[in-house]
């Protein structure tokens, strides 16, 4: 059984948005331009170090501009899923429809751990559809996520740039995904932020999603947006990449600069 929004929880959403960190206190670092240069692409990347509020930022005019969310969108996908019931927890297997994708990770029964993993895009679409247009967009508005728009197809939205978001707007996400701040329960929450977790050793925690997928122009944008744990303080990031150039790597590209920006930056080594 699919639960609805309660009315009440819809008013209050209204008040709650994902208002983006403040450009105005923000810190240019254009020391950061080398590794987008060094990788032949445009890009912008911004932190929050929650300690003391102050944001870092490369690229200001990228930050504020929208661009389609691609499968960063899993991210709010999960959490309505979860919310409602359409996803039980992070074990719930959706089978596989038995049609070949290019991503033979995807081409199996998935849980939503590995799908979200793994990015499968077939297993959200479903996840998507089974939530419907009219629950989704309640929920988008309550968020106030990037343009509120879902386009004509529900299970694409995220993809074919009817959907935009900021990265300034993402890292508003991000943060209040972690202090619980989403109109969400709070297991759902922790459900989502555990399946980020890609890194997790004695120095560092290393939680994020990304995303790829391609602007009215066929460029590349690539996404990575998470938070990154230190001595139990986290400092919220997004990095976005975008390249006209279709043979680009840009798996190993965005994660290039993310961790080349995040070594400058002082992380990686239990100190910060």
């Amino acid at each position: 059984m699919i639960k609805s929004l309660p009315q009440a929880a819809v008013m209050f959403c209204s008040l709650l948005y994902l208002s983006s960190c403040s450009v105005n206190r923000a810190k240019i670092d254009d020391s950061l331009k080398k590794y987008f240069d060094e990788n032949k692409v445009e890009g912008c990347f911004t932190m929050l170090n929650n300690s003391d509020g102050k944001v870092t930022v490369y690229n200001m005019k990228l930050d504020t501009m929208r661009f389609l969310p691609a499968s960063t969108f899993k991210i709010v996908n999960s959490l309505i899923g979860l919310e409602t019931g359409v996803i039980s927890d992070e074990k719930m297997v959706i089978k596989w429809d038995s049609i070949k994708r290019w991503n033979e990770d995807w081409n199996k029964d998935l849980t939503m751990e590995e799908a979200f993993k793994v990015s499968s895009v077939n297993y959200y679409q479903e996840v998507a559809r089974r939530i419907g247009k009219d629950t989704m967009q309640t929920w988008l508005d309550s968020l106030n996520y990037g343009n509120l728009k879902t386009g004509k197809y529900i299970d694409s939205f995220w993809l074919d740039n009817s959907m935009k978001i900021s990265p300034d707007e993402q890292l508003g996400l991000v943060k209040r995904l972690y202090f619980d701040q989403l109109p969400f329960q709070k297991r759902t929450q922790q459900i989502v932020r555990d399946v980020m977790t890609q890194e997790d050793n004695t120095l560092y925690k290393l939680s994020y999603k990304t995303g790829w997928g391609f602007d009215e122009n066929k460029h590349s944008v690539g996404w990575i947006v998470g938070w990154v744990e230190e001595n139990k303080h986290p400092y919220f990031f997004v990095t976005l990449v975008r390249s006209a150039d279709p043979n680009i790597d840009m798996r190993n590209v965005r994660m290039k600069i993310t961790k080349g920006i995040l070594t400058q930056l002082g992380f990686f080594k239990g100190e910060m």
